[in-house]
């Protein structure tokens, strides 16, 4: 199982693969900022984000970086 995450807007998804991962996260982006859009929060949203609206175009952020972590995970307590 794959997950995918967009960091910025604190939305993620899952696949069996890493492209099925990456294409229902951009399904939920898209949802969610669709969404946002309806009920009038998407501006709000991507400001706390790190986005700012300059002439009608909203910049991205600036990266700064990611870090992958693995942990083990017992099953000690997992149904069969």
């Amino acid at each position: 199982m794959f997950v995918a995450q967009a960091l910025e807007l604190d939305v993620a998804s899952c696949g069996r693969t890493k492209e099925r991962a990456l294409k229902n996260l951009k399904e939920a982006v898209t949802l969610f900022l669709e969404e946002a859009e309806k009920i009038g929060t998407l501006e709000q949203i991507l400001e706390e984000a790190g986005y700012s609206k300059t002439n009608q175009k909203v910049p991205k952020p600036s990266f700064i970086s990611v870090q992958r972590v693995t942990l083990p995970v017992s099953l000690t307590h997992a149904k069969a």
